[in-house]
């Protein structure tokens, strides 16, 4: 097992990574109270509910299982978490745990943080997305018909458990829209990294376990060095939206679910590239080294076909990094280095939404 810490200062919580490794030992010590409320999914429960539950020994344990599915990430379904709560009579002391992919765990910090003005949450990921990207920093909340995630708090967790072992159930399609993340770090941050992902993919998408360890390790790492610099996104956080506002376009228009979250973000980052291209900030062979990724991640590359530019623009003007009127992107300088910044060609944006 590996560990790290994500340092908030008083808020500061550990991210352990290992192999079978969801055991009481790591988890009560981090339960203040008698509660706890789990949240999981219809896909996740019949896998991994009772092997956690036997690790709770006495405490009073009750469940809410979701649907399981993006579509289902919206507030009519969070209520099912409060009304659970609350019929169980759950108070100030009680645990939430997250035991799902993304869309559980962003709703359970959501729960945890409007319950009772906030309650303490544990993520326990179940997707290599989630365990990379969504279960570390806090950002939780739900999608609206209009925007993603545009109703959410940023609310820490006391603890995640990433336990790879769980990959062995997972699609291979979920798979590979977590890697979208993995390879988006870097992109941004470590062009060691990059390379590292460069020669090491085909063992990752193989699902080599030493391979998929150093890969999760090395994300969150990444991912706890920028929140502990930034928790709220007002400033190096933003890069990690590389690729996110094209995607969460992406996502909005097809329908919450059709494209997986990593999917979306694969395709947005290569026109978030291809912008940064035509900026002059990257090389055409630099963009095409991440393509090549992202396709022997067996990732889509390009847009859907059925969504025009104006489809584009009216949908990033809801983004969450639009200032004061304007749309910020994140694009990159170079491999290992990217930029939020509204000081790009609207004409060579439209290029790239057109293209």
């Amino acid at each position: 097992m590996q560990s790290l810490i994500v340092d908030l200062g008083e808020r500061s919580y550990p991210i352990y990574i290992g192999q079978n490794i969801l055991c009481e030992a790591l988890i009560k010590p981090f339960i203040k109270g008698n509660q706890v409320m789990v949240v999981t999914n219809d896909t996740i429960a019949p896998l991994y509910l009772d092997h956690l539950l036997a690790h709770l020994p006495g405490l009073s344990v009750d469940v809410t299982v979701l649907p399981d599915g993006e579509s289902y990430k919206d507030l009519t379904h969070l209520n099912l978490i409060f009304d659970s709560l609350l019929k169980n009579k759950h108070n100030r002391t009680t645990t939430l745990i997250a035991l799902g992919g993304g869309v559980v765990g962003d709703m359970t910090g959501f729960a945890a943080a409007s319950y009772q003005r906030g309650v303490d949450f544990i993520q326990i990921p179940t997707t290599v997305l989630s365990q990379v990207d969504s279960s570390v920093g806090g950002k939780t909340g739900v999608n609206h018909p209009l925007g993603k995630n545009m109703i959410g708090a940023f609310y820490q967790p006391q603890l995640v458990v990433a336990d790879i072992s769980v990959f062995d159930t997972l699609p291979d399609r979920e798979l590979s829209a977590g890697i979208a993340e993995v390879i988006k770090y870097g992109l941004i941050y470590d062009y060691s990294f990059f390379c590292w992902l460069e020669e090491n993919i085909e063992r990752l998408v193989a699902r080599d376990a030493d391979i998929l360890m150093q890969a999760i390790h090395r994300s969150c790492e990444i991912k706890a060095e920028v929140v502990a610099q930034d928790e709220k996104e007002a400033g190096i956080r933003a890069w990690l939206n590389l690729g996110h506002t094209f995607g969460h376009a992406i996502e909005t228009h097809q329908g919450y679910g059709n494209w997986l979250h990593g999917e979306a973000v694969a395709a947005g980052t290569m026109m978030a590239l291809s912008l940064s291209v035509k900026m002059g900030w990257i090389s055409m062979e630099e963009r095409d080294r991440a393509r090549r990724l992202f396709e022997k991640a067996n990732l889509p590359v390009t847009p859907p076909q059925n969504m025009s530019p104006n489809d584009f623009i009216d949908l990033m003007s809801v983004d969450k990094k639009v200032l004061n009127g304007q749309l910020r992107l994140v694009l990159l300088k170079t491999l290992g280095e990217a930029v939020v910044t509204a000081d790009y060609s609207k004409e060579k944006l439209m290029d790239v939404l057109s293209a």
